[in-house]
C-alpha cells in the first residue's frame, strides 16, 4: 500500500522544514553545540510542523553520528536510531495523543516510565500532542515531572491552543510559535511533489489547493493527494469541482467588476459561480479578505512586503492595480456591506441573496 503524500514527504531534516526559519536556525545551533533543553512547547495552527519538528529534535538528540550532528546540526537519517524514529519503531521515542489519553492515570504512567533508562537511545523522548486536552489533574501531575525530570529525559509538548495550557507548564519549557505556511511556500513544495511523482496539475490548480489549506501544509498535501487520485490531469476547473471552492482568480475577477462599478457584470459573475455549485460562503470570505487587502494597500503601500509572501507575483500586480483604483470611503462601505452580508448568508437558506444585495447597495446607484 502506497503512503499518503503528507507522510511520504514529511521533512526528515530541519532544512526541509518550510516556513519556520527562526525555529530551524535555533535547533540547528542547539544540536551543533549539544545544548538541547529538557522541555519544549511547540504551538501554532494545524499542519505547520509541530509534531514533525518534535520528531526531528528526537533524531538529533539520539543520532549515532554525533560528529556529523555537531558539524551540520542535522540528523544523519542513516543510522539505526534515525531510521527507527522515522519508521516509528524507536522504543525510546514515545508519542502520546492527549486528546484520547488526557487523564491523570496516563500522566502517572508517564511519570513511572520516564524514570526508566533508555533501552537503546541516549535520551528518552516523550512527545505529547494536543497538550491542551489534558485535564487539570493531569496538568498538575505533568508539572511535577517538568520540575524534576531525569537527565536522560526530554518532554516535547505540542498544541494548537496555547492559551489553554497553564502558565505553570509553559514557564518550564522553551516555547516556539510555528506560523502558518504562506500560499507561495505551499505552492513551491507542491510543485516539487508533483515533479517527483510525475503528476499533472496546473499552476492555477496548485494555487487553489494552497489557498484552500489555509496555512496548513499537511492539509494542502492531503488535498493534492485527493485531487490527483480523482483526476489524472488536474486543472483549475477539476479542482474547483472536487473541493467545491472557486479559485483565487475568480475572486479577483469579481472584485475587479465591483471596484470598476460594473453591476451587471458583478451579478452575472456571481450567478455563474452559484450555478457551478461552489461554496458561496467561501467565495464571500475570500472576496472580503481581498477587498480588505486592497484598502489596506491603498492606505499603506509598504504592506506589499507582507502580501508578497501571501500571493503570487501576478496576483500582487492585480492587487496593486486595484489599490490604485479604489476610493477609500467607497471601499470602506463595500467592506462593511460584505461583512454584514457574510454574517447573514451563513444562516440563510438562500446564501446568494445577501451578497447580491450587498453588491447592489454599493453599485446600484452608479
Amino acid at each position: 500500500m502506497s503512503l499518503a503524500i503528507y507522510r511520504k514527504y514529511r521533512p526528515q531534516s530541519f532544512k526541509e522544514v518550510i516556513g519556520q526559519e527562526v525555529l530551524v536556525s535555533i535547533f540547528q545551533n542547539a544540536a551543533k553545540q549539544n545544548k538541547l533543553a529538557h522541555a519544549y512547547l511547540f504551538y501554532g495552527p494545524r499542519g505547520t510542523g509541530k509534531t514533525t519538528t518534535a520528531r526531528l529534535v528526537a533524531k538529533v538528540a539520539n543520532c549515532q553520528k554525533e560528529k556529523e550532528v555537531a558539524k551540520t546540526g542535522e540528523p544523519c537519517n542513516e543510522c539505526s536510531t534515525c531510521k527507527d524514529i522515522t519508521s516509528g519503531r524507536a522504543m525510546d521515542v514515545i508519542e502520546i495523543d492527549a486528546a484520547s489519553n488526557r487523564g491523570i492515570d496516563e500522566i502517572r504512567n508517564l511519570k513511572e516510565t520516564i524514570r526508566l533508562s533508555p533501552s537503546s537511545c541516549r535520551r528518552k523522548i516523550f512527545i505529547i500532542d494536543e497538550t491542551h486536552m489534558l485535564t487539570k489533574e493531569a496538568f498538575n501531575a505533568l508539572l511535577k515531572i517538568l520540575e524534576e525530570p531525569p537527565e536522560h529525559a526530554m518532554i516535547i509538548l505540542a498544541t494548537t491552543e496555547y492559551d489553554k495550557v497553564p502558565a505553570t507548564i509553559t514557564s518550564r519549557t522553551q516555547r516556539f510559535n510555528l506560523r502558518k505556511i504562506t500560499v507561495s511556500e505551499i505552492v513551491s513544495k507542491l510543485k516539487k511533489i508533483i515533479k517527483d511523482e510525475k503528476l499533472k496539475v496546473s499552476d492555477e490548480a496548485l494555487e487553489l489547493i494552497a489557498a484552500s489549506a489555509e496555512g496548513s501544509l499537511r492539509d494542502a498535501e492531503s488535498l493534492l493527494d485527493q485531487v490527483t487520485t480523482l483526476a489524472s490531469e488536474a486543472d483549475l476547473e477539476a479542482v474547483e469541482q472536487i473541493i467545491g471552492r472557486v479559485g483565487f482568480k475568480k475572486v479577483v475577477e469579481l472584485a475587479d467588476l465591483i471596484i470598476k462599478s460594473d453591476l451587471p457584470g458583478s451579478l452575472q459573475s456571481l450567478a455563474q459561480v452559484n450555478e457551478s455549485g461552489a461554496n458561496l460562503t467561501d467565495l464571500h470570505k475570500e472576496l472580503l479578505f481581498y477587498m480588505r487587502r486592497v484598502l489596506a494597500l491603498k492606505l499603506d503601500p509598504q504592506l506589499e512586503s507582507i502580501y508578497i509572501k501571501e500571493l503570487t507575483k501576478e496576483d500582487l500586480i492585480k492587487l496593486k492595480e486595484h489599490a490604485g483604483l479604489v476610493d477609500v470611503d467607497k471601499q470602506v462601505g463595500v467592506i462593511k456591506s460584505l461583512i454584514r452580508a457574510y454574517s447573514e448568508m451563513r444562516y440563510s437558506p438562500f446564501p446568494h441573496i445577501p451578497i447580491e444585495i450587498a453588491i447592489i447597495e454599493n453599485l446600484g446607484h452608479n
